[in-house]
């Protein structure tokens, strides 16, 4: 057995948090829940086999279609062991996820841009707060139900002399929709450079 395979089963088996381990293109990946999160990170940073001591980032992935559309994925180094390991938690809009800064000091802003960008919850953090969006910003951007326009614009009034927000207006005169490929036929009209290879050389 593969020394990556024997530690997902030793971390599988004595840590008594994780839910499910697999090797998925090449990296160890977890599966836990809300409520086992910090007992399994706890046990990654601490075990001697583990030793997992780096957490390089907090990430998040929405699912609309699911009913637990996110997926918050911690993604930590050892390295001791030179090794890495990647962990899931699936969780919905309402409910939150412990905060992993007591483990892991460096987690406070990446779980910030995951609450600014996604909407995810953290509890008990100690400053959870928008940290890439403006402090006025509506919804969160990478929620794949939030429109590619932005529900406002930002600009500068130069009679004000202030930035105000304006409700995004999208002038119709201004759009041209153009489906139709040049390169895959069915055009009719005439494109520029055309007429050079209808003359007849």
């Amino acid at each position: 057995m593969e020394p990556i395979n024997e530690l997902g089963e030793h971390i599988a088996r004595a840590s008594g948090a994780a839910d499910a381990a697999y090797v998925r293109l090449g990296e160890l990946m977890l599966e836990t829940t809300p409520d086992k999160i910090i007992a399994l990170l706890t046990f990654l940073r601490d075990d001697p086999k583990c030793l997992f001591k780096q957490l390089v980032d907090v990430s998040g992935v929405d699912w609309p279609e699911r009913e637990k559309r996110f997926d918050v994925v911690y993604n930590l180094l050892s390295l001791v062991h030179n090794q890495r390991v990647r962990v899931k938690v699936a969780t919905d809009e309402a409910t939150p996820v412990p905060s992993a800064a007591p483990v892991f000091s460096s987690a406070t802003w990446f779980e910030r841009e995951t609450y600014d960008l996604y909407g995810v919850w953290f509890a008990d953090h100690p400053d959870l707060r928008r940290i890439l969006t403006d402090y006025g910003f509506e919804g969160h951007p990478l929620r794949k139900d939030f429109p590619l326009t932005g529900f406002v614009e930002v600009r500068w009034d130069d009679v004000q002399k202030r930035v105000i927000y304006e409700p995004v207006k999208l002038a119709q005169e201004f759009r041209k929709f153009d489906f139709l490929s040049p390169w895959e036929g069915g055009v009719e009209r005439v494109l520029p450079g055309d007429e050079k290879a209808t003359k007849a050389s």
